[in-house]
């Protein structure tokens, strides 16, 4: 059995929108080339029915591991989720205290980040280091740039 990744119900809808792209787009198209190839004589020699082949192959493996993840998704359920301290799916609203900028956030699940959306992967060093916190406490997080203090301003769901 496959590791079990939470989505939120649209990350979950996109995977099977391009699942069903897959197998009702895709895999018809890959099944003509193979036929169109065949139609061409000789196998021992064509390279597009061997290329046509390969593409199969790998059609099939993609859709294969996007089935698997499907089957082991499961769908957060943020009625249930604490809106008093952060967590996935929190909208954050954080102050840099180094420089006083103000940012929002939404912590997703990693599939589903987005920073030109504002919503970065919970396993992202700013999500965690925000993880569990409440608002009003202050927080240092390890970036790239160094160790930044940030305020939690705001929690909310998105």
């Amino acid at each position: 059995m496959g590791e079990t990744k939470y989505y939120t119900e649209e990350g979950l809808e996109k995977l099977k929108a391009e699942l069903d792209h897959l197998t009702k787009v895709e895999r018809p198209e890959i099944s003509r080339q193979i036929a169109e190839a065949r139609d061409k004589g000789d196998l021992s020699e064509n390279a597009e029915y061997d290329a046509a082949k390969e593409a199969q192959g790998l059609l099939e493996l993609k859709i294969s591991k996007l089935q698997e993840v499907i089957r082991n998704a499961r769908i957060i359920d943020e009625s249930k989720l604490d809106t008093s301290k952060v967590l996935i799916l929190s909208k954050v609203k954080i102050k840099n205290l180094k420089n006083n900028a103000i940012m929002e956030y939404t912590l997703v699940p990693e599939s589903e980040a987005d920073l030109k959306k504002g919503k970065i992967s919970v396993n992202s060093p700013i999500a965690r280091g925000l993880l569990g916190k409440k608002q009003g406490d202050t927080t240092e997080i390890r970036v790239p740039a160094g160790v930044i203090p940030f305020e939690i301003m705001e929690i909310s769901r998105s």
